[in-house]
C-alpha cells in the first residue's frame, strides 16, 4: 500500500503537542495532516497515561502569564466536545522556607494574583491530613491547580481535530525531509507534500531533524512512574479532595518529586521523581534504573506516613528535556517553513492547548501570541551542531 499527498501543513508526531497544533491549524481551515509513527493510542512516548498536574505555580513569571489563557482554553476544548478533562484539587508545594525555588514560586503567584492558601506549620496538619511538612519547610496551595485527564484529553483533541476534517495517519513512521519551498515528507507508507511542516515528534525529535541537518541539544531520559499503595484506601484520594503536591527540595534530593492524588488506580497514589536516567527511545525497556525508586522509598517514609514506601505498580514514560529544561519553540535555523516544537523536559502537558496555538500562528508566518524569546533555538547556539 502506499499513498501520497498534498497539504497545507503536516504535524509529525500525535502527542499532546502535535495533536493541539493540528487541531488550531484545522480551526483556521487549513488542510492539516497528522502523522504518529506507532497505532494510536500507545504509551511509547511522553502523553500517554491517565493524568497529569496543570497548575500556576512555577517560579518563571512567562510560565505563569501563558498558562492564564491557557486554562481558558481547556474550558473552551471541555465546552466543545462535551467532555470533562480537568478537575481542581488545588496543588500543595512543599520546599524549604528559605530557598530560591520555593520563594520564587511564591513570588511568581502573588506578582500574578494567583489565588492561593499560604499555610503555617500550625495549621498544616489540619489542611493536609497525612503529611508531614519537614522542619524549615514552607508550605503554600495553588488552589486554582489541579488534574488533567491524559488519555481522554488525547482522544478529544484528536476527534475534534477529525470533526474539522483533519486527516490523521498513524502506524506511519517519517523516513525521510526534504526542506524547500514544498517540503517533501517521505514515509513507510508513502510520500507528502506541504508548504508548511511543524515537527512535534517529542524523544525521536533529533532523530527527524537530522533529516534537515539539525541537532538540538536534546537529552531523552526514562521517568519511573510509580504508584504507591494507601495504608487505609482513600486517605490520599481525589474524591476527598486530596490535593497533587511539588516537593522542591528535601532530605533525600535535590530535585522535584511530585504526586497526585489516588484516582485512576483506585487507593493507590502516583508519586514520582521529577528526572530519569538517559535512554534511546527506541530501547526505553532496557533502561532498568531503580535509583530513583530508593529516594522515593525514603521520602515517602518520613512524609507520607499513609503510604507503603513500596511501589505497587511502576509504569515508564519519556522527558525529552533541554539544557535549561525550558521548551523549544520556534522556526527551523535554515527553512521558515519548518516549526520545532521540542524539549518540553517533563512539565509541556498542561500547555498543550496554548503550546497548539503558538506552533499554528508560527507555521502560518503570523505574529505569535506571547514573546517567545524563552523558546528560542539561538539560546543554545554554542552548542547548537547544524551541518547548515
Amino acid at each position: 500500500m502506499s499513498t501520497s499527498g498534498d497539504f497545507d501543513c503536516i504535524v509529525i508526531g500525535a502527542g499532546v503537542q502535535g495533536s493541539f497544533t493540528a487541531y488550531q491549524l484545522a480551526k483556521k481551515n487549513k488542510k492539516t495532516l497528522l502523522l504518529e509513527q506507532f497505532v494510536l493510542p500507545h504509551s511509547r512516548g511522553s502523553s500517554h497515561g491517565q493524568t497529569r498536574i496543570i497548575r500556576k505555580a512555577y517560579e518563571q513569571n512567562f510560565y505563569t502569564h501563558m498558562m492564564e489563557e491557557c486554562y481558558e482554553l481547556w474550558a473552551q476544548l471541555e465546552r466543545e466536545a462535551g467532555v470533562k478533562l480537568y478537575r481542581q484539587t488545588g496543588l500543595l508545594v512543599m520546599g524549604p522556607e528559605k530557598s530560591e525555588n520555593y520563594q520564587n514560586i511564591k513570588d511568581t503567584l502573588q506578582r500574578n494574583k494567583v489565588p492561593m492558601v499560604v499555610l503555617t506549620h500550625d495549621s498544616f496538619s489540619q489542611h493536609i491530613p497525612n503529611v508531614n511538612l519537614a522542619k524549615g519547610d514552607g508550605a503554600l496551595v495553588d488552589t486554582t491547580a489541579g488534574v488533567l485527564f491524559a488519555d481522554r484529553t488525547l482522544k478529544t483533541v484528536q476527534g475534534q481535530f477529525q470533526k474539522l476534517g483533519g486527516v490523521i495517519r498513524d502506524n506511519e513512521k517519517v523516513t525521510d525531509i526534504k526542506p524547500g519551498p514544498v517540503v517533501r515528507v517521505s514515509t513507510s507508507v508513502g510520500v507528502y507534500h506541504t508548504k508548511s511542516l511543524v515537527i512535534t515528534a517529542g524523544p525521536w525529535a533529533n532523530k527527524l531533524l537530522a533529516n534537515t541537518g539539525l541537532q538540538l541539544p536534546l537529552e531523552v531520559v526514562k521517568i519511573n512512574v510509580c504508584y504507591w499503595k494507601e495504608k487505609v484506601p482513600g486517605s490520599y484520594s481525589m474524591k476527598q479532595r486530596f490535593p497533587c503536591f511539588v516537593q522542591t527540595e528535601c532530605l533525600e534530593s535535590k530535585v522535584d518529586i511530585y504526586g497526585l492524588p489516588s484516582n485512576e488506580y483506585p487507593g493507590l497514589m502516583k508519586v514520582c521523581y521529577h528526572m530519569g536516567s538517559k535512554t534511546d527511545p527506541d530501547q526505553r525497556d532496557l533502561q532498568k534504573d531503580r535509583s530513583d525508586i530508593e529516594i522515593l522509598q525514603h521520602y515517602i517514609a518520613r512524609c507520607f506516613p499513609g503510604l507503603i514506601p513500596e511501589p505497587a505498580i511502576v509504569e515508564s514514560c519519556l522527558y525529552t528535556l533541554t539544557p535549561d529544561h525550558h521548551f523549544v519553540l520556534d522556526y527551523h535555523p535554515a527553512y521558515s517553513n519548518i516549526v520545532i516544537g521540542a524539549g518540553f523536559s517533563g512539565h509541556g502537558f498542561k500547555f498543550g492547548p496554548i503550546i497548539g496555538k503558538l506552533l499554528c500562528e508560527l507555521s502560518l508566518g503570523e505574529v505569535p501570541s506571547y514573546d517567545l524569546s524563552p523558546f528560542h533555538i539561538r539560546r543554545f547556539q554554542s552548542k547548537t551542531n547544524s551541518a547548515l
